[in-house]
């Protein structure tokens, strides 16, 4: 018989109920002691944390302290560092005096446009030249319009403080005056061409074409000789551009005039800013009584030590003592008053320029009135590409040669519009007799859309731009050609959003030299890069879709106020209002904390580069914060550069410990670092000697500069 087999399932032993009690009993005690390490490992670690709070807020506290103490001394010194502002305008105000002085002495024949007495007589000696042609007042046009030029740019560079009402009024006046006898000169100019139409009648179809073609101005001419029923297609010298035009028209005595100005000269003045007495600062009349009565005191002083020199006799030893010493006193009693005069002049004038900056970030409390469609909100968009003025005229007596002699008959009424559709249509039996008319325009190569171009007309009654009355738009971007439907003729322009280019992605301000700064701001369509040289700023580059782009704007060097309207008038607008915040949605910060983080910026941007941060988004309207960092060589960055990221509230600076891949945003300090008053005290602890003489050696002229397009792109707000 083979081994008896053991039971595979053979019963588990039974644990007591004492044993059961015994191994609740260590569980609990085992509970209970991991608890109690809990307990402690948690209060020793709230211990450690309050510890470190405190310690952290001693710390804040000493720095806050440390920061206090040394306060007034670094602002004294941002004082005196930002006297470039208030020394900037001087030179400005004696750049405009030389340049009135320097016309005055040329004699050239052009009048000064901000003397009335000048330019009224420009005004009325040409209004009495008669028979001019087309060329003759293209060829005037360019003096018409760098005049007219010229008093704009009076209205925006003169700050609002040195204008006074009746300056603007005067300004503006002439301009209209301006604008409306050019345009006057161009319809008898048209007029007289008209007159001749038979004589430059084309061989193959009978009829006139005339093209004009200028810098500022092109004109498109078709007199209709022949009256061909099925001539209904008007193009000139062989382009695309023209009119499809009904039967009605094909039959009558019209001319089609297609007047292209290159400016617009239609749409109304905007309203010149004032410096109301809420931007000037309290201590601009505090300051204004200080320089009198210094004036007061330096006077009296004067009138009293030249009395006491007529009263008192002496011998003539003792007398010329006297007036040694006398001569001593008022040498130093005279150089320390006008020591304080200046100071205090100049204390004046960085007051005024200070209230001229913050007009700049001023956001307007609401909007002049609401649009109601179909006008135009000319807040919300811009006109671009200049003005095409479409009549449709009616055919003026011909020019008849007359035994050698040329007879023409004169209106006295002069060019007359042909209105169409007419008031009256009762004899005229067709339904669509006067359906809208086909227009084909080209898009000024120099004007950049971002988005197809819309259309609007000019409503002379209400003095505005209206989208009714047009239809079947269409646009071909390569052949830059828009193609619509008009119901009525009248001048018509293009419109795009303004605010196309904000809220920008990104932006950075990069030193090249002393003296030269690369701007560049990114949008959703372009990017935009601006150099600053001295007093002077041309565009860089442009890139669309990522792809260079030429621009005639490309190696013009002009003054900020001029460059800012030239990139406007190209469709490149990165510039905001006052009314901007209504159309975009904005990153709003206090408009005394952008300012002075602007003034600063530009004081630094010789030796250092600012860029956007994702942060600035996240922390409250009293704080900015960007990315700097030293930048001495002309080379370009690499691609991850050390930056230091800043926090700036106007009155303090401070260096964040964050970086641009943190998870959340933190007002935690960098270690090892303290805070500031200014930003230029803040980056010089990080900074080299290097970095801080080319700071040192920044002339006026440009750090203004800086500061004038970084207050008129408003990067901390539209980012």
């Amino acid at each position: 018989m083979g081994p008896k087999l053991k039971k595979s399932g053979s019963k588990k032993k039974k644990i007591t109920k004492a044993e059961r009690l015994k191994q609740l009993q260590e569980e609990e005690e085992k509970r209970q002691k991991e608890e109690e390490e809990a307990r402690v490992k948690h209060e020793k670690e709230e211990m450690e944390r309050l510890e470190i709070q405190r310690t952290e807020k001693e710390k804040w506290r000493k720095l806050e302290a440390k920061a206090l103490e040394r306060s007034n001394e670094e602002l004294e010194e941002l004082y005196l560092l930002e006297r470039c502002f208030p020394e900037a305008e001087k030179l400005k105000r004696e750049k405009r005096l030389l340049s009135q002085w320097k016309h005055y002495i040329q004699c050239g024949g052009s009048p000064d446009p901000s003397i009335s007495q000048e330019i009224n007589t420009f005004i009325s000696l040409w209004k009495e030249e008669t028979n001019e042609t087309f060329e003759a007042v293209i060829a005037k046009s360019k003096l018409v319009l760098n005049l007219i030029e010229r008093l704009k740019l009076i209205l925006l560079e003169t700050p609002p403080y040195d204008l006074q009402d009746k300056n603007i009024a005067q300004y503006q006046g002439s301009i209209l005056e301006l604008q409306e006898l050019l345009h006057l000169k161009f319809n008898i100019a048209t007029e007289i061409l008209l007159r001749q139409a038979s004589t430059l009648a084309d061989l193959d179809s009978g009829n006139m074409e005339k093209v004009i073609q200028d810098e500022n101005v092109t004109l498109y001419v078709w007199a209709n000789l022949k009256k061909n029923p099925r001539y209904r297609s008007v193009r000139f010298s062989e382009t695309q551009i023209g009119f499809e035009i009904p039967r009605i028209l094909a039959t009558s005595d019209i001319a089609l005039r297609l007047l292209h100005t290159h400016y617009d000269h239609v749409t109304p003045l905007r309203p010149v800013p004032a410096a109301s007495q809420e931007n000037t600062s309290t201590v601009t009349p505090f300051v204004k009584g200080e320089v009198k009565s210094v004036e007061a005191a330096i006077s009296k002083n004067l009138q009293e030590e030249c009395k006491q020199q007529e009263n008192e006799p002496h011998s003539v030893h003792e007398e010329e003592t006297k007036v040694m010493e006398e001569q001593d006193d008022t040498e130093r009693q005279t150089e320390e008053p006008e020591a304080t005069k200046c100071d205090l002049e100049m204390k004046l004038l960085s007051e005024t320029v200070s209230a001229a900056q913050m007009l700049l970030l001023e956001n307007a409390c609401e909007k002049p009135y609401s649009f109601e469609d179909p006008e135009v909100d000319l807040y919300q968009f811009t006109t671009l590409g200049g003005v095409y003025h479409l009549d449709i005229l009616e055919l003026p007596p011909q020019c008849k040669p007359v035994k050698g002699w040329m007879i023409v008959e004169i209106l006295k009424e002069g060019l007359q519009k042909y209105v169409y559709p007419p008031e009256t249509t009762e004899d005229f039996e067709m339904e669509n007799a006067f359906p809208p008319i086909e227009v084909m325009l080209k898009v000024h190569e120099n004007v950049i859309f971002f988005e197809d171009p819309m259309v609007a007309r000019w409503d002379a009654e209400g003095k505005h731009w209206k989208t009714d009355g047009i239809s079947n738009v269409s646009y071909q971007p390569e052949d830059r050609l828009i193609t619509f439907s008009l119901e009525t003729f009248g001048p018509v322009t293009l419109i795009q959003d303004a605010h196309v280019n904000m809220p920008y992605q990104s932006w950075e301000l990069r030193p090249l030299d002393v003296n030269k700064v690369l701007l560049t701001v990114t949008t959703v369509f372009t990017e935009i890069q601006i150099q600053i040289k001295e007093n002077l700023c041309k565009l860089a580059s442009i890139k669309l879709n990522n792809k260079r782009h030429s621009s005639a704007l490309e190696e013009k060097w002009m003054s900020p106020v001029s460059f800012i309207i030239a990139l406007k008038e190209a469709g490149l607008n990165i510039f905001p209002t006052g009314h901007s915040h209504f159309y975009v949605v904005t990153n709003y910060k206090l408009p005394l904390v952008e300012m002075k983080a602007y003034r600063q910026m530009a004081l630094l941007s010789s030796a250092f580069a600012f860029s956007w941060s994702r942060w600035n988004t996240e922390c409250d309207p009293k704080n900015v914060v960007f990315k700097v960092r030293e930048h001495l060589t002309k080379e370009e960055p690499s691609q991850n550069p050390n930056w230091n990221f800043l926090m700036f509230s106007g009155d303090r600076a401070q260096s964040l410990k964050i970086n641009e891949s943190s998870e959340a945003f933190s007002k935690a300090l960098k270690e090892e670092t303290e805070f500031h008053s200014t930003l230029y005290h803040m980056v010089k602890d990080f900074a080299s000697k290097e970095a801080m003489e080319k700071v040192r050696l920044s002339s006026c002229q440009f750090i203004d500069s800086v500061c004038h397009l970084l207050l008129s792109t408003r990067l901390l707000s539209y980012s």
